[in-house]
């Protein structure tokens, strides 16, 4: 596919999601259903609650990751900028959209090292496609991602279903979990591998851990519906119909949380799919995720200022930090062992 049919691609999604009336969520997320049991007497002085976390060796103020989907589109450098300074100042991780783009045609889209000068001190995550590593990505390209942004990790994102829906979309995934493992031996940083909204299932999971990936990303369904954002560009009946029957696929994100934790008991996790609020966060971290991601929930506030992007997250954060009093946790360490209502020991989900 040529670079210009990438960025419109890229420029595409960025319309719709963007629109609220046509990528809305089509499942639910499964944390609804998570229920916390209300502590009336907590004993913690709701300011100091240590919210504290971290990633690839980098310290957070809080648990969470701006998770990035703007790599193609021109109007990504100015979004990225914004994020960039948003989690600079709130001390909170970031990972760009695809760098598919930049790679491949030179064309920077405001990935460069200035996101690094722009946030200095928090972890920032590359970012391409394993249906490129089937294609032939290897080491190269993965240094030259992560040195054009100067980042801490490469997350390999993991679109199936989205590629199987997208005209032009890469169909050939034979090779994928060898082409992995061959760059987790070779490269410098570690590897992230994330779905991108039909979840991770514990099986899986575990074979990309066993191929050497550091930290897992569940992406699971109630977010955004790449199959529905595909069916919205359909220019085809037939294309828009595939792609439609696939709008309630995936692994809901509370399910694929449960799954992948028990499977990767000792792999860092992260939590994205859906995520609302800071009770969504919180509710994620009870049933096993470390961190929390959020994408298309930020993404209007990124259009429009880091400052709004700053808001945004510290109402996030506040919520989260109202869970923690209100379930008597003075750490997360303490919010993921937080009795559950209905539950008989603290270790239930």
């Amino acid at each position: 596919m040529r670079d210009d049919s990438l960025s419109r691609r890229k420029d595409d999604h960025l319309d719709i999601v963007l629109d609220p009336t046509r990528a809305h969520r089509q499942v639910d997320t499964g944390l609804e259903a998570v229920r916390f049991a209300h502590c009336a007497a907590p004993e913690l002085r709701l300011e100091r609650i240590d919210l504290s976390a971290s990633l690839v060796g980098k310290r957070l103020a809080a648990p969470l990751l701006i998770s990035a989907m703007t790599g193609g589109a021109e109007r990504a450098r100015r979004i990225n900028h914004h994020l960039a300074e948003a989690a600079e100042a709130l001390g909170i991780g970031l990972a760009v959209g695809s760098q598919r783009v930049a790679l491949e045609s030179g064309a920077d889209q405001g990935l460069t090292t200035e996101l690094r000068r722009l946030a200095p001190t928090i972890p920032l995550l590359a970012n391409f496609g394993a249906a490129q590593l089937a294609a032939g990505y290897g080491l190269e390209q993965a240094r030259r991602a992560v040195e054009m942004i100067g980042a801490d990790a490469l997350v390999i994102h993991f679109n199936p279903l989205q590629e199987a829906v997208q005209h032009g979309g890469d169909h050939d995934w034979r090779g994928v979990l060898k082409a992995l493992e061959r760059l987790a031996r070779q490269l410098q940083v570690p590897l992230v591998a994330k779905e991108v909204g039909a979840g991770l299932s514990g099986d899986i999971a575990r074979r990309l851990v066993e191929a050497g990936v550091a930290v897992l990303d569940v992406a699971g369904a109630g977010g955004t519906s790449w199959a529905a954002v595909e069916a919205e560009r359909a220019a085809d009946p037939q294309q828009r119909a595939v792609a439609l029957a696939f709008v309630g696929w995936g692994i809901p994100t509370a399910q694929a949380i449960r799954e992948v934790r028990a499977a990767c008991p000792d792999t860092p996790l992260i939590a994205s799919g859906g995520i609302r609020d800071g009770l969504d966060a919180a509710r994620a971290i009870r049933l096993g995720a470390d961190l929390v991601g959020q994408a298309a929930g930020v993404l209007g506030c990124a259009v429009e200022s880091s400052e709004a992007v700053v808001t945004h997250f510290q109402v996030l954060i506040q919520q989260l930090r109202v869970a923690c009093f209100c379930t008597g946790s003075a750490d997360l360490a303490a919010l993921a062992r937080a009795p559950l209502v209905g539950s008989s020991t603290t270790d239930e989900t």
